[in-house]
């Protein structure tokens, strides 16, 4: 079955950064997009960004433009987010999600699966 680790969350101060990690299994993670998303607290899941099959396209929530960047190693069946310059207002709890397909949409319901989260909480 589908199974996804996320891992990488902690504390962190203003303008500091952190490195996400989702381990992916039970499907053949290289042809099929990923995805994170966030959930702040008493607030509904965000997409946040997702990246294509290959890699070859990225696209990011306004909220974290320029700020985050989402990768993957289809050897590792792993994706990333570098989340740099944090704010308090990034405080969540991160998921990964896997795609329906191999190419990435902006919409919660393009995502099929999702992992238990890890908690990102930005403070000084």
């Amino acid at each position: 079955q589908v199974q996804l680790v996320e891992s990488g969350g902690g504390l962190a101060q203003p303008g500091g950064s952190l490195r996400l990690s989702c381990v992916a299994s039970g499907f053949t993670f290289s042809i099929y997009a990923m995805s994170w998303a966030r959930q702040a607290p008493g607030k509904g899941l965000e997409w946040v960004s997702s990246i294509y099959y290959d890699g070859s396209d990225t696209t990011y929530a306004d909220s974290v433009k320029g700020r985050f960047t989402i990768s993957r190693d289809n050897a590792k069946n792993t994706v990333y987010l570098q989340m740099d310059s944090l704010k308090p207002e990034d405080t969540a709890l991160y998921y990964c999600g896997k795609g329906r397909t191999y190419y990435s949409g902006k919409f919660l319901n393009d995502y099929d699966h999702w992992g238990q989260g890890t908690q990102v909480t930005v403070s000084s």
